[in-house]
C-alpha cells in the first residue's frame, strides 16, 4: 500500500513540478511530468531495496519513504523542465534572459567543459561524493571504528520524529495549505485593496503555522529532535537579527564623514577576522562568574551576576551575542559597499521634499541596500546553522541541560563525541534539507520585492 503510495506521490509531485514546461500542451505537460516523478520514485525505490515500504518498519518510516519518492520526483521533473528550457536558448532562465544570446567557442563544444573540468573535479571530490556517502551513512547503523554496518533503512530519521503517523501527515498538509492559500489569496487580491492588505499582514502567518508544525512533527523525548530544533531557532534568529540590524546601524553611523573614520572602520571589520572558537573564549572571559569583567561590573553595584552556564536565558544570550559580534564586522563591510551606491539623486530629492531623516532611511537608503541585505540573509543564515560550533564549544558545551545546543552541535555531539556516525549522518541530512528548504523559500519571497538596478 504505501509503494502505491509513494508512486502517486512521486507522480502528483512530477505533474506539479513540470507544469512550467512551455513546448508541451497542457495535457501532455502533466503527463510528462507524472511520468518524469513516477521514474524517480521508482529509481529511488530500487536503489533503497524498497525498504521504507516493508510491513517490519514502523509508520514513520513509511510516512517518510512516501515523502522522499515525492520529493525525488519533484526534482526531478523540475530539473528536467529547467534544463529543457535552458536548452531552448535561455528565453526563460529569468527575467533578464530575454537580453541574452547563446554563443559558440571557436575551439569548440569541449573548450568551456575543460575550464570547469578542474573546479568540476574538486566538486565531486570535496562536495559530492562526501554528500552521497553521507546520504549512505545516514540509513545504517554504525558506530565510528566499528567494522561492521547494519542497514536501518530510514530508521535513523524516524526516531527525530513524533511516532504519532497521524501528526506526521496531517500537520505538513495544514501548514502547506495555509501557506499556498494565503500566497493565492494575495495573487488574487486587487492592487491597492484592504484585500492586499490584509493579505500582506497575513503572510508570515504561513510560516509561523510551519513553523509549529516542525515543532509538533519531532519527537520530544530524550532521542528526540524538538528540543535541538527549538534551540537552533532561538539561536539562528537571535543571531541573524542582531548581526544585520547591528550591522546595518553601525555601518550608517561609520559611513557618516567623521574625523578618523577610516581606522574606526578597519576596527569595525576586525571581527570578521576571528574565528569562532577565539570568540567563544573572548565572551567566556567576560561572562565568566569567578573573573568575568561583568561580574566583577555588577559587583562594584553590590549585584551578584548569576552563573551563565546555569540560566537558559543568560546562556542563550550569551551564544547570540558571541555569534554576532563575530559576523557584525562581515556585515558592516558589505553594507558600507552598498551605501556606497545609494542614489545622491533622491537622497537630495527626498531632502528637498522635507524628508526627515528616519524617512530618508527608511524610504531611499533601505530599499537601495535590498540585494545586498538578501545576501547578507543567506549568509548570515548559513553562518548560524553551520559554524557557530566553536563559540558554544568554548562559552557553554550545549549547558545548562543542552538548552544551547543547537542542530550542528548535535550532529557533531553525537558524531564525534557520541561514535554514532549514522545518527549523526541523519541529523545533517536534516540540517541540509531545512537550509536548501529556507533558500528556496528566501528567493521564492524576495525575488519579486527586489531589484538590482539597470532593469525594468
Amino acid at each position: 500500500m504505501s509503494a502505491l503510495l509513494a508512486l502517486l506521490a512521486g507522480a502528483g509531485a512530477g505533474a506539479y513540478g513540470f507544469r512550467t514546461a512551455r513546448r508541451l500542451r497542457p495535457a501532455r505537460r502533466y503527463l510528462v511530468g507524472a511520468l518524469l516523478g513516477t521514474l524517480g520514485a521508482v529509481v529511488v525505490s530500487v536503489l533503497t531495496g524498497g525498504c521504507a515500504y516493508s510491513p517490519e518498519v514502523d509508520a514513520a518510516q513509511h510516512i517518510l519513504g512516501i515523502a522522499v519518492a515525492g520529493g525525488i520526483g519533484l526534482a526531478v521533473a523540475s530539473g528536467t523542465s529547467v534544463v529543457l528550457a535552458s536548452a531552448k536558448g535561455g528565453r526563460d532562465a529569468g527575467s533578464i534572459g530575454s537580453d541574452i544570446r547563446t554563443g559558440t567557442y571557436r575551439l569548440g563544444w569541449w573548450w568551456p567543459w575543460a575550464l570547469l573540468l578542474p573546479t568540476i573535479v574538486i566538486l565531486v571530490v570535496f562536495l559530492y561524493v562526501p554528500a552521497v556517502q553521507t546520504f549512505t551513512l545516514s540509513t545504517k547503523l554504525v558506530r565510528l571504528g566499528a567494522p561492521r554496518q547494519i542497514e536501518v533503512c530510514l530508521a535513523n530519521f524516524s526516531e527525530l520524529l513524533t511516532p504519532n503517523p497521524w501528526i506526521l501527515v496531517i500537520l505538513p498538509l495544514i501548514a502547506v495549505g495555509v501557506m499556498w492559500g494565503l500566497g493565492l489569496w494575495k495573487r488574487r487580491a486587487s492592487l491597492g485593496s484592504m484585500s492586499l492588505t490584509a493579505a500582506t499582514a497575513l503572510q508570515p502567518f504561513g510560516i509561523v503555522v510551519l513553523l509549529l508544525a516542525l515543532y509538533y512533527m519531532f519527537n520530544g523525548g530524550p532521542r528526540g529532535y524538538r528540543g535541538i530544533y527549538v534551540n537552533t531557532l532561538v539561536v539562528s534568529a537571535g543571531t541573524v537579527a542582531g548581526g544585520m540590524i547591528l550591522g546595518l546601524a553601525v555601518a550608517y553611523l561609520a559611513f557618516q564623514k567623521v574625523r578618523g573614520m577610516t581606522v574606526y572602520r578597519t576596527l569595525l571589520i576586525w571581527p570578521y577576522a576571528v574565528s569562532p572558537p577565539v570568540a567563544g573564549i573572548l565572551f567566556f572571559m567576560m561572562f565568566d562568574p569567578t573573573a568575568g569583567i561583568i561580574q566583577h561590573l555588577f559587583e562594584l553595584v553590590g549585584v551578584t551576576f548569576p552563573n551563565y552556564r546555569e540560566d537558559v536565558f543568560l546562556a542563550r544570550f550569551a551564544v547570540i551575542a558571541a555569534s554576532t559580534w563575530k559576523i557584525l564586522g562581515y556585515n558592516v563591510l558589505f553594507y558600507l559597499a552598498g551605501l556606497q551606491n545609494v542614489p545622491g539623486d533622491q537622497i537630495e530629492a527626498s531632502v528637498l521634499d522635507g524628508a526627515s531623516a528616519w524617512q530618508r532611511f527608511r524610504y531611499v537608503v533601505t530599499p537601495s541596500l535590498a540585494p545586498i541585505t538578501f545576501f547578507l540573509l543567506i549568509t548570515n543564515l548559513t553562518y548560524a546553522f553551520f559554524e557557530v560550533y566553536g563559540t558554544i564549544d568554548y562559552l557553554t558545551r550545549g549547558a545548562p541541560a543542552g538548552k544551547t545546543s543547537v542542530a550542528i552541535y548535535e550532529i557533531i555531539r553525537v558524531g564525534v563525541e557520541n561514535r554514532d556516525i549514522g545518527r549523526g549522518a541523519a541529523q545533517s541530512v536534516l540540517l541540509f534539507l531545512a537550509v536548501i528548504g529556507l533558500t528556496v523559500w528566501q528567493f521564492k519571497q524576495s525575488e519579486s520585492r527586489i531589484t538590482y538596478g539597470g532593469g525594468g
